[in-house]
């Protein structure tokens, strides 16, 4: 089993001992996630820890995305339950690179082509620094470093 779901199973138990109504939801709704995740496609499989830790990105970014479109509504009562949601499912991922980790990790890829760097070498630099990242930082966060460091 991987690292996220045993910590998801432990902290779920420690919020039921406790009777932390929002942490029990939201661990919940993790571990859901990650069932459906896990159950999805022909056959059931366990998922690696970087495919959990993938889901549950996801469900964090679908809570910032819900909390924007609450609050462009005016309804800063769900926004804010939103908001908090994706704040407690952050704590479940890694530590995000900084900007200058990630322009570090750009360099070395633009450097391991061997060849002068032209936009048509995008495609393989962004892939490198994605397996470099490993979902410490969004595809779009690296696209655009790149793009902006090929052109």
């Amino acid at each position: 089993m991987a690292a996220t779901k045993d910590r998801l199973k432990r902290d779920l138990a420690a919020a039921l001992r406790a009777k932390d109504e929002p942490a029990k939801t939201n661990i919940r709704m993790m571990m859901g996630a990650i069932t459906v995740a896990e159950v999805a496609g022909a056959t059931a499989r366990e998922l690696s820890d970087a495919e959990e830790i993938a889901v549950v990105t996801k469900e964090m970014r679908q809570r910032r995305d819900a909390a924007a479109v609450y609050a462009e509504a005016g309804r800063t009562d769900l926004a804010e339950k939103e908001t908090a949601e994706a704040d407690f499912i952050s704590q479940y991922l890694p530590t995000p690179l900084t900007e200058d980790e990630l322009v570090a990790l750009v360099d070395e890829a633009i450097a391991a082509l061997g060849e002068p760097p032209t936009m048509k070498h995008m495609g393989a630099v962004v892939k490198a620094v994605g397996v470099n990242a490993e979902g410490r930082a969004e595809g779009k966060q690296i696209a655009a470093l790149v793009r902006s460091r090929l052109g």
